[in-house]
């Protein structure tokens, strides 16, 4: 059959799917809106968080940075996994056992403060829509390629389907499609894998094949080809790392507590009946997190060596349809500089290796030889530029293989970055409608005029999330990066104070807050958007990269906290209590809002 036909087929199905998932779960309160009637079972909760979790940065980009990283790129593997460890054993049942479903929430009852909560919940919406802006540009992606749509009309689409089953079905229609979209994410991640890995080394399991000899040369170790080919083309070798020390240990602490401090995370371990379950489905979904992630870094190798020597010293006009199909939409770039019709993928422009200077296309324009041209390319002589987003959906085609498995491989990506899209959505929706409107500014709302406003609010949220995938502010990884980087300058510590430490009180929480996530946005806006007078690598506080750096603010919100409480009153002796009571190893009843 066809492939577009196929991939038209696939997504199709896949779609009404999810809607149709969302019209059977539809949420007809505001509890089973929030958290899905708080009675899903720890094995389905275990995959609904997976397929929350990993997002269109875990599918799409994780393994395409890793691809060009090499060795740096383990910083994402280490800090992702390491942070659900820490999420799932540190701070999970706790936060369950106190009953609050949303961060704000917590915060706010925690800190017997309205500012604690009115901050907590711009912290929430900051991270949020950061991290929804890698998810809709994933979509925006993966609809122009593969549906052959433009950009902007693929995010449309994208839109409309999170509007329907986040807005209908709240967290229970997207627990339930949550589940669904893990099933296929992961299939269609590790299909492609597996087929490669038998291609190239002859080992049905991708994690080994990666460190096996090849299949046409059984002489030569698969990595050993890889660190000879960027040796020869003058990167950097893959296994060896050029990072500094503490670049690497900041980005890794970052991720790490990040991922303990995302809301949309948090709020899954309240959809389980007990807190017994939420531990159960912690560890479930670790499980199967992990499948993809060991996964990913042969994936990163596998489309490596692919892409290398698919491309390097190749005629553009022997290149296959696949090359063309990417250029077309500026994801990848090639500018014929010494006129030999031969492109040229060399290591000596880091402006084309993706580090945020992409190069611009004016949409029209082809050389000599029919390739696209970039408009500002860079003074080396490499030829080429890859947008790192497109390793993975791109390596199956460049592996030539059937058109079914590149089918698969669009439905998985946008189930990867709508599930959390839907997630990050509700987390968006339940900041308005519970912790503004039903806690602070009209606490005598109805039941039904609450339900009304968080689908108000998600339907405005969507609409902000759409103008990000329609302009994008980066790659997927780095985006989701920076709202890991703000998850930690600014939740982590008010969450771990909040649970382990009765004397911080709301004066330390507070300040702590402001000053984590002030400084965090101001590196960021500096560093990543050269505001305030921007900056290059050199520039960096402590060399620290701006990833990296919410690991720093963490500190410095730690810092505040811990020095401010011991100097101001000590909390309600009833919020030392509720402290004391919720780290005791019992069990609790059903979350409550």
């Amino acid at each position: 059959m066809d492939g577009q036909l196929l991939t038209y087929l696939f997504v199709g199905i896949s779609f009404a799917l999810y809607i149709g998932i969302a019209i059977w779960s539809r949420a007809g309160s505001t509890k089973e809106f929030y958290v899905a009637g708080g009675g899903v079972g720890p094995i389905a909760n275990g995959m609904a968080t997976a397929a929350d979790w990993m997002s269109a940065a875990s599918f799409i980009s994780m393994a395409g940075i890793i691809s060009f990283m090499g060795y740096d790129g383990s910083v994402f593997l280490m800090g992702w996994t390491g942070g659900y460890v820490l999420l799932a054993l540190l701070l999970a049942p706790y936060l369950r056992k106190f009953g609050k479903f949303t961060v704000p929430d917590f915060i706010g009852d925690r800190y017997y403060s309205n500012t604690a909560r009115s901050v907590a919940v711009f912290c929430a919406l900051i991270i949020s829509f950061t991290y929804v802006a890698g998810q809709m540009r994933g979509v925006g992606v993966v609809f122009s390629r593969f549906l052959e749509v433009e950009i902007d009309t693929g995010v449309y689409i994208g839109m409309i389907i999170v509007l329907f089953y986040a807005v209908l079905g709240g967290m229970k229609g997207i627990t339930y499609t949550q589940v669904a979209q893990y099933c296929v994410l992961i299939f269609a991640f590790m299909v492609p894998a597996i087929f490669i890995s038998i291609q190239m080394t002859g080992n049905p399991i991708p994690m080994f094949g990666m460190g096996d000899t090849m299949a046409s040369n059984p002489e030569v170790n698969l990595l050993d080809r890889l660190d000879g080919l960027n040796a020869e083309l003058g990167f950097d070798k893959y296994t060896e790392g050029s990072k500094s020390m503490i670049d690497v240990i900041a980005i890794t602490l970052a991720l790490m507590v990040g991922t303990a401090g995302l809301p949309h995370v948090i709020v899954r371990f309240f959809t389980v009946k007990r807190v017994k379950d939420a531990r159960k489905s912690a560890g479930y979904a670790l499980l199967f997190i992990a499948i993809l992630y060991v996964t990913a870094p042969a994936v990163a190798v596998f489309s490596r060596v692919n892409l290398i020597e698919t491309v390097s010293e190749t005629d553009y006009k022997e290149m296959p349809a696949w090359f063309t199909n990417w250029e077309d939409l500026g994801l990848i770039g090639w500018t014929d500089k010494n006129a030999d019709g031969k492109i040229q993928y060399l290591g000596d422009g880091p402006a084309m290796e993706g580090d945020g200077n992409k190069p611009a296309f004016d949409g029209v324009s082809k050389g000599v030889n029919g390739e696209r041209v970039i408009v500002n390319p860079s003074n080396s002589v490499n030829e080429l530029y890859v947008d790192q987003d497109i390793m993975v959906m791109a390596n199956p085609e460049i592996a030539d293989l059937p058109n079914w498995v590149i089918a698969l491989v669009a439905a998985g990506c946008l189930a990867a970055a709508l599930s959390t899209a839907a997630g990050l959505l509700l987390v968006i929706s339940s900041s308005v409608s519970h912790d503004l409107i039903k806690k602070m500014i009209k606490p005598d709302i109805s039941e039904k005029g609450e339900l009304i406003a968080a689908r108000l609010a998600a339907v405005g949220a969507v609409v902000i999330a759409g103008y990000f995938g329609i302009n994008p502010p980066g790659f997927v990884a780095a985006v989701v990066a920076l709202a890991f980087g703000l998850a930690a300058a600014s939740f982590f510590p008010a969450i771990v104070l909040g649970i382990f430490h009765k004397r911080m009180n709301k004066e330390g929480a507070i300040a702590g807050m402001v000053v984590g996530m002030g400084l965090m946005l101001f590196y960021m806006l500096k560093f990543k958007f050269h505001l305030f007078g921007g900056g290059t690598s050199e520039d960096w506080w402590f060399g620290v990269s701006p990833e990296g750096f919410g690991a720093v603010a963490m500190f410095f919100n730690f810092l505040v906290s811990l020095v401010i409480s011991r100097f101001t009153p000590a909390p309600p002796l009833e919020v030392q209590e509720i402290v004391e009571n919720i780290r005791i190893p019992s069990g609790a009843g059903e979350a409550t809002h």
